[in-house]
C-alpha cells in the first residue's frame, strides 16, 4: 500500500521526492511573442500580402489578444499621422478609409 502512495506522490508532485521534472533544452523552447509583436507583424504581413507570415503570426497569440494589439497599432499609427499631418485623428482615421471628413 505504502508503495502505491509513493509512486502517486512521485507522479503528483516529482519535485518533492524521487525523479525531479527535466528543464527543457533550449533548443526546445520557442520564442514567446507578445501580442505587439504579433500584431506588427500580422499588419506588415497583410500589407505585403505575405500569407505564411500572416498564419504565423496568427498563431503566436489568442485572436482576442491579436485583435487588441492590432487595434492598438492602428491607434498610434493615427495619432501619429495626425501629428505629422497636424491634422485631428478623425481626420486622419477617415482619410484613410477614403470617407468623407465632414
Amino acid at each position: 500500500m505504502i508503495g502505491i502512495f509513493g509512486s502517486l506522490r512521485k507522479v503528483v508532485s516529482p519535485d518533492r521526492k524521487g525523479e525531479r521534472p527535466v528543464a527543457p533544452l533550449d533548443q526546445d523552447r520557442r520564442k514567446q511573442h507578445n501580442l505587439f509583436e504579433a500584431a506588427a507583424t500580422y499588419v506588415s504581413a497583410s500589407v505585403e500580402e505575405d500569407q505564411a507570415r500572416i498564419d504565423e503570426a496568427s498563431g503566436w497569440v489568442s485572436p482576442e489578444a491579436l485583435s487588441f494589439g492590432v487595434s492598438e497599432l492602428a491607434c498610434r499609427a493615427v495619432i501619429a499621422l495626425a501629428r505629422e499631418r497636424d491634422e485631428s485623428p478623425q481626420t486622419v482615421a477617415r482619410t484613410l478609409l477614403g470617407l468623407p471628413t465632414d
